[in-house]
């Protein structure tokens, strides 16, 4: 009988300690006021910052641009990364500041002066995700990186308990499971629990082309499962705005 019972004790706290919670997200936008500004961000970005995350341990960071033909979001550089923890983020701020390649690479970055900012703006959005996609997928294409499509959307709440209805569409109520019915290659599903723009969410689906975005996207909003989630009562009048924007990765984007 105590053996038995050691055993499921040891059983119990082996699971404990093996079980994660859902990913974290950071989402990183430089926003630039001209070229000069977007060469010396993608220097940066491409030699110092992403080579140290990779050095801090967070192997797979997507670095993103709006597509060409993109003439209403501005000139951008959007930086997103997977965290195992909360916590992950000020470790590796922390590992940052004693890293010397990264201090001495990115110095002209760092130490920009006043009069010679290398970005306009920069925001920093923190992410839980969903219930439903604990955990980053990154997909897979034949096609070249500059042709895939990656689609990032933000859908804001009127209210908390709004959006606390639209987080239960995408998770119980089955608009996650429509979207992998349909191999939209979803990154991420997201709630930001920290930001400028709350109640919030985000999410990330990835296509092979425009066409295949297209066409993606005719077959979801004509799907019937789609037609009776979405004039279902409690899911109505739950998002006040939505951003969407449509991405290219960059050369040196991990995916």
């Amino acid at each position: 009988m105590k053996t038995t019972l050691t055993v499921i004790l040891l059983f119990t706290l082996v699971h404990f300690l093996s079980a994660k919670g859902p990913d974290f997200y950071q989402i990183q936008v430089y926003h630039l006021s001209g070229k000069a500004q977007e060469q010396s961000i993608d220097n940066f970005l491409k030699l110092t910052y992403v080579p140290a995350l990779h050095r801090a341990g967070i192997k797979t960071v997507g670095v993103f641009k709006p597509i060409a033909s993109d003439t209403t979001s501005g000139k951008q550089i959007i930086v997103w990364m997977p965290l195992s923890s909360l916590g992950q983020l000020d470790k590796i701020q922390k590992v940052l500041v004693q890293d010397k390649i990264y201090q001495t690479s990115g110095a002209d970055f760092i130490e920009a002066p006043f009069d010679q900012v290398p970005f306009k703006r920069k925001e920093s959005i923190l992410l839980k995700a969903f219930a439903n996609a604990p955990r980053f997928q990154i997909p897979k294409f034949a096609t070249k990186p500059i042709e895939r499509i990656y689609e990032l959307r933000s859908y804001e709440g009127p209210t908390d308990y709004l959006f606390a209805q639209k987080l239960k569409m995408f998770n119980q109520g089955g608009e996650i499971s429509l979207f992998k019915k349909l191999d939209f290659n979803a990154v991420f599903y997201a709630e930001v629990i920290s930001g400028t723009l709350m109640p919030n969410l985000m999410y990330m689906t990835t296509f092979a082309d425009i066409a295949s975005h297209d066409a993606h996207w005719k077959a979801f909003v004509n799907h019937p499962d789609w037609k009776i989630l979405s004039s279902l009562p409690e899911y109505q009048h739950t998002v006040s705005r939505v951003t969407k924007i449509l991405l290219s990765p960059t050369d040196y984007s991990d995916f």
